[in-house]
């Protein structure tokens, strides 16, 4: 988190917005399009018990674009996979 948070502040993301991250659905700090990647994100990182709804799929192919949607699923797939490394091999201390 302590790194996309820098990296979010780096890029000029507002203090607020990236608080309001953890509390996106609650937060009218999202756009439409926004909301559909963040959701489809979460679908994507709990696939084992989501499946990736289809209601969040199509939520977000009505508002992104075909190359957006591959981003979206490329990224979270990507960084979950890391996330996968990093646990499964201790790469990070793990708090109790």
């Amino acid at each position: 988190m302590d790194q996309h948070t820098r990296a979010a502040d780096a890029a000029g993301e507002s203090t607020t917005r990236i608080a309001a991250t953890a509390v996106w659905r609650e937060s009218g700090l999202f756009t439409a399009t926004e909301r559909a990647a963040l959701s489809l994100t979460e679908s994507i990182t709990t696939v084992a018990q989501t499946h990736v709804p289809d209601e969040a799929w199509r939520e977000a192919a009505v508002v992104l674009t075909a190359s957006e949607l591959s981003a979206v699923i490329a990224l979270a797939v990507t960084i979950n996979a890391w996330n996968a490394v990093g646990a499964s091999t201790r790469a990070w201390p793990v708090e109790p």
